[in-house]
């Protein structure tokens, strides 16, 4: 115990110790991959491309689109699919929340479950599944795009 009666915080694992926790090797680009992909907003392979490439210099989109797929295997990040869009990739990983998209721009928000447990949606005919999660996705538009669309004069 310290002298001087310091308070130690706990903090969560490394991106390393994650990594090695989930059976995958670490490296410079899956530590940086997963601290981009944490800190980010529901982002696109090119952002996280970018975000990847300005830390640890050169990488492929090949060896990107590589590291997404075990980190998303693994469980250590989410990757969303809003229909007729490109994946995007996000670090809130744990619950049952789920996604409102605007139309317009693709921008993505997360929106909690409405009801509290996983999943939030009861179906009403299971076909026999054990459903364990349940997505939805709503559609609309942002403010902004919803502010530009309602002062555009034809």
């Amino acid at each position: 115990m310290s002298k001087l009666g310091a308070v130690t915080t706990s903090q969560g694992p490394t991106p390393a110790e994650e990594l090695r926790g989930a059976g995958l090797r670490v490296t410079a680009a899956r530590v940086a991959l997963l601290e981009i992909v944490r800190h980010g907003d529901h982002l696109g392979v090119e952002a996280i491309a970018s975000g990847v490439r300005d830390r640890i210099g050169h990488i492929s989109l090949q060896a990107i689109y590589d590291a997404l797929h075990a980190l998303t295997a693994a469980g250590l990040i989410r990757r969303i699919e809003p229909a007729g869009r490109p994946p995007r990739f996000e670090g809130r990983i744990g619950d049952n929340h789920h996604h409102v998209v605007c139309r317009s721009c693709g921008a993505v928000a997360d929106v909690d479950c409405a009801v509290g447990e996983a999943p939030c949606l009861t179906a009403s005919d299971d076909h026999g599944f054990s459903v364990d999660e349940a997505e939805v996705t709503y559609w609309g538009l942002c403010p902004g795009c919803s502010t530009a669309r309602s002062s555009w004069v034809p």
